[in-house]
């Protein structure tokens, strides 16, 4: 399960020593130290959300092939958009507006359309599934279905693309990251229905109706959350 790729604040000193691969590392090697790195750190396994925004931030940096290549040919640099704070330095705190601006346009812009996409992804899956279980093997109820996987598959592209959109405002991170992990669960329930419908393997099912019941139950605690964060 991917984690987060968007841009959290939290810098990296050296991307490369983050992820523990070389500057010379391929980047399939890096996306395979990313994944292992993210499985192992993330908080359902037992790490913490600080590591994982850090993995994340190096991520983000070697990913990117002009920034890499920036960042490779620039000494003392950390990402091209992030710097480490020098110690005993500070930056000047924003004022309680602004922080709480940022935090209202973050959930406006980001987290609300969030929210409705997945919905309709979430929410449409039981009647999709019904329809289809009257008779698996019929090709026009499978082709209904599969329009329903290649709809959502949209959507998920579209809640990623707005996670990336905007920086994730200091003091959120928790949350930041469980709305990436609702949309990963998703994602991977997708990916197994998918799975399903070209070989009719029932736990492919099973695993994709346990994926999104955990996401529905996600969905309804960033509810809660983000109506705490409004106040």
């Amino acid at each position: 399960m991917v984690v987060a790729p968007g841009e959290p604040a939290l810098a990296a000193t050296d991307p490369y020593r983050v992820l523990g691969v070389s500057p010379a590392a391929s980047a399939a090697e890096i996306k395979a130290a990313y994944r292992a790195l993210v499985k192992q750190h993330h908080p359902d396994a037992g790490g913490d959300h600080r590591t994982i925004l850090e993995l994340n931030a190096a991520w983000e940096v070697l990913r990117n092939s002009e920034r890499r290549s920036r960042i490779e040919h620039t000494s003392g640099t950390t990402t091209t958009h992030q710097r480490v704070k020098e110690p005993g330095k500070s930056a000047a705190a924003p004022t309680a507006t602004a922080t709480e601006q940022d935090l209202l346009a973050w959930l406006q812009l980001v987290v609300a359309p969030s929210d409705r996409l997945l919905a309709q992804v979430i929410n449409a899956f039981p009647a999709q599934l019904k329809a289809l279980a009257a008779d698996p093997y019929d090709d026009a109820l499978m082709e209904a279905f599969c329009r329903f996987l290649e709809a959502s598959q949209a959507r998920l592209a579209k809640v990623e693309a707005l996670y990336r959109s905007r920086s994730c405002p200091v003091g959120v991170e928790s949350f930041s990251l469980a709305l990436y992990h609702c949309l990963s669960l998703v994602k991977d329930a997708i990916a197994d229905l998918e799975r399903y419908t070209l070989g009719y393997v029932d736990s492919y099912l099973r695993d994709a109706r346990e994926l999104l019941r955990q996401a529905k139950a996600r969905r309804s605690q960033l509810l809660v959350d983000s109506r705490q964060l409004r106040r």
